[in-house]
C-alpha cells in the first residue's frame, strides 16, 4: 500500500548537485503554480474541503500551505543570499492550517504562487555556482545551502500536488 502522506516517496536532500539538476528543479518550481492550478481545477467546495487522507489537511489547507511554505522559503533564500549563513526558523506548519485565512477562497493562493514563483525562478536563474552554495543555518534542520533548498521546494511542489490529485483518483474525480 502506498504511503498517502508521500505520494511521490520521502524527499532525500542532495549531497552536491549538478547543472542539469538544478535546471530540471528550476523548471519544476516554474511549473509548480500551473500545475496546483490544474489540480483543484472543476473541484466543488466540498471537494476543497476534503482532506486528502484520514487526519490531514483539506485540498483546501493543502494549497493555502503551499503558499505560505515558499513565500518563507523565498525569504529564506533571500537571506541566504545578503547575509552570511543567517539564522531562520520553522514555523508550526499545522497551526497555521487552522489560521481563519486558510478557510477562505483558492484565489488569493493561488495568486500568491504564480506572482512568487515568477520572483523565485528569477532569482534562482540568476544564481552563480557560489551563490547556490550559500547557506542559512534552520532552526531545526542546521546548516543548509541554497542548492538542498531548491530540490527541497521543487519537491514540495510535487509532493502536494500529488496529495490532492492522488485523492481525486481514488475519488473518481474528474
Amino acid at each position: 500500500m502506498t504511503d498517502l502522506r508521500f505520494p511521490i516517496g520521502d524527499f532525500i536532500s542532495p549531497s552536491s548537485s549538478t547543472a542539469e539538476e538544478r535546471a530540471a528543479w528550476i523548471a519544476q518550481i516554474a511549473a509548480t503554480p500551473a500545475h496546483v492550478r490544474a489540480a483543484v481545477a472543476g473541484l466543488s467546495e466540498t471537494q476543497l474541503n476534503t482532506p486528502y487522507r484520514d487526519g490531514g489537511w483539506t485540498v483546501r489547507q493543502v494549497v493555502h500551505h503551499l503558499g505560505d511554505s515558499h513565500m518563507v522559503a523565498f525569504t529564506r533564500t533571500k537571506f541566504a543570499l545578503t547575509e552570511e549563513n543567517p539564522p531562520v526558523r520553522g514555523y508550526d506548519e499545522a497551526r497555521w492550517a487552522k489560521l481563519p485565512d486558510y478557510a477562505g477562497p483558492l484565489e488569493a493562493s493561488l495568486l500568491l504562487l504564480d506572482s512568487l514563483h515568477a520572483r523565485w525562478v528569477r532569482v534562482w536563474e540568476g544564481l552563480s555556482e557560489a551563490q547556490l552554495q550559500r547557506t542559512f543555518n534552520h532552526s531545526a534542520d542546521g546548516p543548509t545551502r541554497l542548492d538542498q533548498q531548491l530540490a527541497t521546494y521543487a519537491w514540495h511542489g510535487r509532493h502536494h500536488v500529488a496529495h490532492i490529485t492522488a485523492l481525486r483518483d481514488r475519488r473518481g474525480w474528474k
